[in-house]
């Protein structure tokens, strides 16, 4: 297994990532992190970026990318990257295998 291949880019995220990056001048990828806090432990942050850094993985769906440090992929390996557009909102999500519990919010979870 490689490190591309532990987490996917479902087609709704690619689609709404390549439609941001369109307006965003500067802005070639969405980065995906896993930080200390929010109510169930850990949580999900996103932010726009240029350059992969040395140790990121990148993945690639049609023609829009993503960033994922070492760090953050430990808690996100098996995981899909998604967007849903619904009655509660438009959001990414992430569909993670390892989380145990998570919150109402769905950025936040445990393992």
């Amino acid at each position: 297994m490689t490190d591309t291949e532990t987490v996917t880019l479902s087609q709704a995220a690619a689609r709404r990532i390549k439609e941001i990056l369109a307006t965003e001048e500067g802005k070639s990828a969405l980065r995906v992190s896993v930080e200390g806090g929010g109510c169930s432990g850990f949580s999900y942050k996103f932010d726009l970026d240029d350059q992969p850094a040395e140790d990121d993985i990148v993945l690639e769906r049609d023609d829009a990318r993503v960033l994922i440090d070492t760090v953050s992929l430990v808690y996100m390996a098996g995981s899909e990257i998604d967007f849903v557009d619904n009655l509660m909102g438009q959001a990414f999500q992430i569909k993670n295998p390892n989380a145990v519990a998570s919150c109402g919010c769905g950025t936040s979870f445990t393992v």
